[in-house]
């Protein structure tokens, strides 16, 4: 197993796990300078453990499905993997909301707050490099 560079901890980067193509949009558009966002619906094409701490937070999207089922990458996460990474959702309804709560999301926010809060989010977490 190689082990990850100073540089590779440093990156400020997070993960958006959606098929939206406009909230991919909005987000990237929202991103602060120096901050790189990796799109994908499959924790598992990031490679391990590891690999996904090397990432200051997720941002899921509660309305997925068919695409991904978001309480199962929820599960991946805090189950499988054991990791207490910050996971922000946005979008669902209540009761999936609900659902999300008891997997251990973080917090929640309506699809049309994320252009809001991510600058928020990036100063929060944008310790380091």
């Amino acid at each position: 197993m190689t082990r990850p560079t100073l540089a590779a901890r440093l990156a400020r980067k997070l993960i958006l796990m959606s098929t939206d193509a406009e909230a991919a949009r909005r987000v990237r558009a929202a991103l602060p300078p120096g901050w790189e966002l990796v799109e994908t619906t499959d924790l598992r094409s990031l490679g391990d453990f590891a690999a996904v701490l090397l990432h200051r937070f997720i941002l899921l999207d509660l309305d997925e499905q068919p695409a991904f089922d978001p309480l199962a990458a929820l599960r991946q996460v805090r189950m499988e993997m054991m990791l207490n990474i910050p996971i922000f959702c946005f979008g669902g309804a209540a009761s999936r909301r609900d659902e999300a709560r008891l997997a251990r999301a973080d917090r929640f926010f309506g699809r049309d707050e994320l252009e809001a809060v991510l600058p928020q989010l990036c100063r929060q977490f944008g310790w380091g490099g």
